[in-house]
């Protein structure tokens, strides 16, 4: 085995074990699947054993891969102390935050969430909005410090992940005066049937909400819109498109209902909103103070 070892090899070896997969680091790195490969096999022949086996679609790690993977997890996670702890010793203190925000959550809500810790001085937040299973990698390779998602993590990971639900906010169904009239309210919810409706897109974990409540109350909702966005959502609404979901948390606060009439109601209807962190996370300041306020 060579005297130093080559710390490149040993990252991308890293990134495959968080991600499960070739494919999946190769996306995260934003190199060929066969470069990874490449360095890994690399580092496996320097080492003189093999550190990944074959796992139906993706890799596992070996016994080997295992007490190597612990040791470049540590490495790893000091040196993305390095600049923060360099930076602290020159007299210049920063107060960072990396959120991860699900594509499917609404960003009144995240908005809200967030509120709490806006003040903090020197604060220097950095939000992400990607899929839901591509934030969990991030959040693995500790490039955030905590997940705003629709959804609590798999019960079943090697990440350690914690989940906390955070708000349970009712939905209400709003309009511009031209659709939200007294027979439509006295109608609701059938009246959904016959006015234009704005949905979530299906990233949403409110829109699976909504679907199956459709499905209970027996509706066929006349969808002529659908937003990954519930501000955006709002702003057509406010336009004349349609009527739309949008619920409790969030909203007023962000003047988002201005303008609007209420609709009426979903009963049993809530849209969730989770933080999902990982030990380290869990021991972050800004992070813990964020989940303490709302709780």
């Amino acid at each position: 085995m060579p005297d130093t070892l080559n710390y490149r090899h040993l990252y991308y070896f890293w990134v495959v074990g968080k991600a499960g997969g070739f494919s999946r680091a190769a996306g995260r790195l934003g190199v060929a699947v066969q470069t990874i490969s490449v360095q890994v096999r690399e580092l496996e022949q320097s080492l003189g054993c093999q550190l990944l086996k074959p796992d139906g679609r993706g890799v596992t790690l070996t016994e080997a891969g295992s007490v190597a993977f612990s040791r470049a997890e540590e490495i790893f996670q000091l040196g993305e102390l390095l600049p923060r702890e360099v930076r602290q010793a020159a007299g210049k203190r920063v107060a960072r935050l990396a959120v991860g925000l699900s594509d499917g959550i609404s960003k009144l809500a995240a908005y809200a969430l967030l509120a709490p810790v806006l003040h903090t001085r020197d604060l220097h937040l950095v939000c992400h909005e990607d899929e839901f299973d591509r934030l969990l990698v991030e959040l693995g390779l500790h490039h955030l410090d905590v997940v705003l998602a629709g959804q609590a993590a798999p019960s079943s990971n090697t990440l350690r992940l914690t989940s906390e639900r955070l708000v349970a906010a009712p939905v209400d169904w709003y309009g511009p005066a031209a659709w939200v009239k007294k027979k439509n309210v006295a109608a609701f919810p059938a009246c959904l049937e016959t006015l234009p409706v704005l949905l979530p897109t299906g990233h949403s974990e409110l829109r699976w909400a909504l679907d199956r409540w459709f499905h209970a109350q027996g509706l066929r909702p006349r969808v002529v819109g659908e937003f990954e966005d519930s501000a955006l959502m709002a702003v057509f609404a406010a336009q004349g498109m349609g009527v739309f979901p949008v619920s409790h948390y969030g909203a007023e606060k962000a003047g988002l209902l201005k303008g609007l009439r209420f609709l009426g109601s979903d009963p049993g209807v809530c849209e969730e909103v989770y933080a999902i962190r990982t030990p380290r996370g869990c021991q972050h300041a800004l992070a813990s103070e964020l989940v303490a306020a709302v709780r």
